[in-house]
């Protein structure tokens, strides 16, 4: 299978910023765990601060033939119009992730404009999210 892994707005900062919360690994060091689970997969990583550019690589994704976009938009999840349009504009399946239980954080985390246009939500497994995220698309 060919999974994307999109990380949006922050995500870069991951393993420096508010390790209780996100934990002490970096991005990168998570995404080469990701690689090593799914070592039969083909796994593409992307990571933007940006909203349009993970609006292309959500379109990307899917004209890579992607069979599964693990997406974490970070705080991009709670505004984004243009990245919900993104996942309702393609023909493949979107799981929303997050590393924290946003339920169990400031209220404005507790809504989520991408979650109606997605197939599933993962959140509050740390790294694991992902993995579980991109799992649910074997079965």
């Amino acid at each position: 299978m060919k999974f994307w892994f999109i990380n949006g707005v922050n995500l870069n900062m991951t393993g420096t910023r508010e390790k209780s919360v996100y934990g002490e690994e970096t991005l990168g060091e998570i995404n080469e765990e990701i690689k090593e689970h799914f070592k039969g997969d083909d796994c593409v990583f992307f990571q933007s601060n940006i909203e349009g550019e993970i609006v292309n690589a959500i379109e990307d994704a899917a004209a890579d033939g992607a069979d599964g976009i693990i997406l974490n938009a970070g705080a991009f999840t709670h505004y984004s119009y243009a990245i919900r349009d993104a996942i309702s504009s393609v023909d493949v399946p979107v799981a929303e992730v997050h590393m924290s239980n946003v339920y169990s954080r400031e209220e404005f985390r507790h809504t989520s404009v991408l979650s109606p246009v997605c197939r599933g939500v993962v959140a509050g497994f740390g790294k694991k999210s992902y993995i579980l995220a991109a799992e649910s698309f074997k079965s």
